[in-house]
């Protein structure tokens, strides 16, 4: 009896959560996040050559930075509409990257067939968050690396989930902010690590135009924040983007005419056992 009724619960769940990620525009919204993509990939410091999977990938800037720096890159997402964009920008780019869709939970791969497994603000997102890393950790060899960036809870990001969550948030999962606690990474990714290193760290939003914009912009692109406003009335929505609104001035730390928030990460990086 359990087990009939877990199943169709879960592909409920996971459907849910394929609508929430495939609305907006993640391409157009994630241009404005490379300079972050790259200075955590830069941090890694991989040899060309390597072979690397993104887990996560979105439509692809991790990735495509890892390609053109001489690695071979497999980048995965549950979301079909990403995946394509990615494909698209590695062909109008030549970059020889590879994208494919796959759910985190039950990666697509045998075992040890990558050197370094990454997740940049990706897997942190999965509903099972204790098969997410068996996974991360059976497709990585022995000695390789596992890596990823996670938001907290008690940065600027996921303060501004606390506002979108409570329209979006789906029931019956572990927040997505426990991939950015210490302890809990420890938990879930220690066991299967030689060694593991934590390190907290400031991801830069920078948009050349007010708070006011950047709400809009997310509302438009980002899929969460799209879904919640199309959650609401007329008057929700109007609630919801003074919230939002209010929580990107005060942290805005440019004019009134731009706009510069950190958003604080737990970075990840491990050496598989």
């Amino acid at each position: 009896m359990t087990t009939n009724t877990v199943v169709p619960e879960m592909d409920g769940l996971k459907t849910l959560l394929n609508t929430i990620w495939t609305a907006g525009d993640y391409d157009r919204f994630s241009r404005y996040m490379e300079g972050g993509a790259r200075e955590f990939y830069e941090r890694l410091q991989l040899a060309p050559g390597c072979r690397l999977l993104d887990v996560g990938c979105g439509s692809g800037q991790l990735a495509l930075i890892a390609a053109k720096d001489g690695l071979e890159v497999t980048g995965v997402d549950i979301a079909a509409n990403w995946v394509e964009r990615a494909q698209a920008r590695a062909r109008a780019e030549g970059v020889p990257a590879r994208f494919e869709v796959a759910d985190a939970e039950a990666l697509p791969y045998e075992a040890a067939s990558f050197d370094v497994v990454v997740s940049l603000i990706g897997a942190m997102f999965a509903p099972r968050p204790d098969l997410v890393a068996k996974e991360l950790l059976r497709v990585c060899v022995p000695g390789g690396t596992i890596a990823m960036a996670n938001w907290t809870a008690e940065g600027f990001v996921g303060q501004m989930f606390k506002n979108v969550a409570k329209f979006i948030g789906p029931s019956g999962m572990p927040s997505p902010v426990l991939w950015g606690n210490e302890a809990t990474v420890q938990e879930r990714l220690g066991h299967g690590l030689s060694t593991l290193s934590l390190t907290k760290r400031q991801y830069l939003f920078s948009y050349p135009f007010p708070p006011s914009e950047v709400v809009e912009f997310f509302r438009l692109y980002y899929g969460p924040t799209n879904r919640a406003f199309a959650s609401l009335d007329a008057e929700g929505q109007a609630h919801l983007r003074r919230d939002l609104e209010t929580l990107w001035t005060a942290h805005n730390q440019a004019g009134p005419d731009c706009t510069t928030v950190y958003g604080e990460y737990l970075e990840v990086i491990g050496i598989r056992a």
